[in-house]
């Protein structure tokens, strides 16, 4: 009996093990020519800086609600940097089940 429960939990941990090795890599996260991070990941599912609490909250009211961020102008100056309106701020573009995220808004 002790065998077999060995053997099982062996199997176990490399059947777990290979999965794991397997698994797609996550969405890369890289920097854009402002120095902004910049993750894109299937709808739904925040970018990593998007953090917790209030910050993750921001990042997806920006997502659901875009709209209304877009009628809000941005107040730090990231005009200049091309951004149209506060929804730049955490969207760079969103659409075919993608979300492509900045971290202007998290820094």
């Amino acid at each position: 009996m002790r065998r077999w429960l060995a053997g099982v939990l062996a199997t176990g941990v490399l059947v777990g093990g290979l999965a794991w090795w397997a698994q797609p890599p996550a969405d890369p996260v890289s920097v854009d020519d402002i120095g902004d991070q910049v993750q894109t990941r299937a709808d739904g599912v925040l970018p990593v800086f998007a953090g917790a609490g209030e910050t993750s909250a921001l990042y997806r009211f920006a997502r659901e609600r875009g709209d209304v961020l877009q009628s809000i102008p941005c107040t730090c100056g990231c005009a200049a940097l091309g951004h149209t309106s506060n929804r730049s701020c955490y969207l760079k573009a969103a659409g075919a089940g993608r979300t492509t995220w900045t971290s202007h808004a998290a820094t």
